[in-house]
């Protein structure tokens, strides 16, 4: 029985290894694709309405795929949060001061969690008649959410993390 306690642990730690490479190069690797938009993932803003240096390095790096001329148009994705700020109207605001045209950002203030991220994105999407995208949130993150882009029926759908760790 140990012996095979022994196995089972090592095909674990393999499994698991192995699992974690793949979610590390996934979400570091950038294809350098162009795509109709970047969908910037919400998180934290700051008690003091200022965004969390995690979600003003994935709007940074949305901003570089607009500058970049890889994507038309920038949508951000966030619900409202403990603080009491929508944190879509927040990362306009924030892109907006970084001389990114205010038409060429769509606000979704209702994507509370991932999943309806995804939903709301392939909506906004849809209704833009686009049909790629390059989801903008940390590396850890993006393996995750194009599965359920492409679950949704969105296939392609790239990624780009910002540098932060």
């Amino acid at each position: 029985m140990k012996k095979y306690s022994k196995f089972l642990f090592r095909i674990f730690v393999v499994w698991y290894l192995i699992h974690s490479a793949y979610i590390v190069f996934d979400g570091l690797y950038d294809k350098k694709t162009k795509a109709d938009s970047a969908i910037v993932l919400g998180n934290k803003i700051n008690e003091d309405g200022t965004l969390s240096h995690r979600l003003k390095a994935r709007l940074d790096k949305s901003i570089d795929l607009f500058k970049q001329n890889r994507v038309k148009t920038i949508i951000v994705s966030g619900g409202l949060g403990e603080e009491g700020f929508w944190e879509g109207n927040k990362m306009k605001e924030y892109l907006v001061q970084n001389k990114i045209p205010s038409n060429k950002i769509v606000v979704d203030n209702f994507g509370n969690d991932t999943e309806q991220t995804v939903k709301n994105s392939i909506k906004i999407m849809d209704s833009l008649n686009f049909e790629s995208a390059i989801t903008v949130s940390q590396y850890f993150h993006q393996t995750r959410t194009k599965f359920l882009f492409r679950k949704e029926g969105c296939k392609n759908i790239e990624s780009s993390s910002p540098v932060y760790f």
